[in-house]
């Protein structure tokens, strides 16, 4: 396999991170509109299927640790084509399986071999570009990621409904052999040898220690997982939403996705738009006035008008506009705290935005997703402990 280093396109370099980064939505939301038919045939209780949900992100978190430091050690193209290898088999075992066992076993796989795109096209990013550039193509990146949760459940629900739950699986497969064919065929080596960090477990260790000891960069990695946490909610409980309490069927997903993901792009072109104009502390602040403002109306409308299917969906979806518009900032000024070892920053950005959402969709979604009430009050609550930490953040800009 080639992994010398050459020059990369920016079109390439911004349509390949962009398709890693699609594989996590589409392994998430493709399947949902499927979850009472492969309850029934494999006997499974709705915890368990909430459990095929966070199987996946335990998975996805757990391996975002060690993606980022391996391919800071081998280079990045060598550890993605072995990841889109790995995902494909264990995508054709779920489409295969026969009980419930087994697909939360091959979900967590799925889980493992996904998690290497959105860790290392973050790294390859900061590769080859810096400052407001990065930015520009980050926000890009979040435009066609934006796609994956609208597309996702669409197509899921018409493959389901044609050919049956198995068909989502196998689509997965092909979906990820397609981009391992861009991958050979488009993507270079974007980590110079000389750039090349050990993999000694001491070395890890260490440089693990270092980013949980760097106050700054928790802060900035754990407000980012918490923003997201709250806009995660609305997708884990997705199918309790639109089934039990909107009264909605296995095509109807797009009433809920769509206007998410709307908000998500807008909130993506503007990042974009604005990237090289205004300061990364403005675009802070902006970002945390609609997130906040979002938050609120969401509750009034869950308590003042019960089951209203615009305004329950619409709400969340002005949240998504201030999360998006603020995500690229976050994610270079995290991986700024390490210029030696973005790889090493990304995989922790990755883990611990995973794994707080894995808590979510094993535990929290649960809990909430009987009411429009208590999914409003639980993206509060994410909201506001996010800007306690982004407070901190914003007060000392040089820590």
């Amino acid at each position: 396999m080639q992994n010398t280093v050459s020059p990369v396109s920016p079109f390439w370099l911004t349509l390949i991170v962009a398709a890693l980064a699609m594989l996590a939505p589409f392994s998430i939301d493709a399947y949902m509109p499927a979850f009472p038919a492969i309850a029934s045939e494999l006997h499974a209780t709705p915890v368990q299927m909430q459990q095929t949900l966070s199987f996946y992100l335990a998975g996805f978190a757990i391996m975002n640790l060690f993606y980022g430091s391996i391919s800071d050690t081998f280079g990045r193209r060598r550890v993605v084509m072995l990841s889109l290898a790995g995902y494909i088999v264990v995508s054709i075992a779920c489409a295969l399986t026969q009980d419930i066992q087994s697909l939360l076993l091959m979900r967590a796989g799925q889980g493992i071999f996904a998690s290497a795109g959105m860790v290392v096209g973050r790294a390859m990013i900061r590769d080859v570009v810096t400052g407001p550039r990065a930015q520009k193509i980050m926000s890009h990146i979040m435009l066609w990621f934006a796609l994956a949760p609208a597309l996702a459940p669409v197509i899921g629900g018409w493959l389901h409904t044609l050919w049956g739950w198995h068909a989502v699986f196998w689509f997965l497969a092909l979906f990820a052999a397609l981009m391992l064919w861009l991958v050979t065929q488009q993507m270079h080596e974007t980590l110079a040898p000389e750039h090349r960090q050990s993999i000694h477990p001491l070395y890890l260790l260490r440089t693990y220690a270092m980013a949980l000891r760097h106050g700054r960069f928790m802060l900035l990695a754990i407000a980012m997982s918490l923003n997201f946490g709250a806009f995660f909610l609305y997708i884990t409980a997705a199918p309790n939403i639109l089934y039990n309490l909107l009264g909605f069927g296995a095509t109807d997903f797009w009433r809920l996705f769509v206007p998410l993901v709307s908000g998500v792009m807008l909130g993506s072109f503007l990042a974009g738009k604005i990237a090289e104009h205004w300061p990364p502390y403005r675009i802070l602040r902006v970002g945390l006035s609609v997130m906040g403002l979002a938050s609120v109306l969401n509750v009034m409308q869950a308590e003042l008008l019960t089951g209203n299917v615009y305004t329950a969906l619409l709400t969340p979806a002005l949240y998504a506009i201030g999360m998006s518009f603020m995500m690229p900032v976050l994610t270079i000024m995290g991986l700024d705290c390490f210029p030696k070892n973005r790889g090493m920053a990304s995989s922790m950005q990755g883990f611990l935005q995973m794994g707080s959402n894995a808590l979510v969709a094993g535990l929290l979604t649960p809990l909430l997703f009987h009411s429009l009430t208590a999914l409003a009050l639980g993206m509060m609550t994410f909201q506001v402990i996010a800007l306690v930490l982004f407070l901190f953040i914003l007060r000392r800009p040089m820590a």
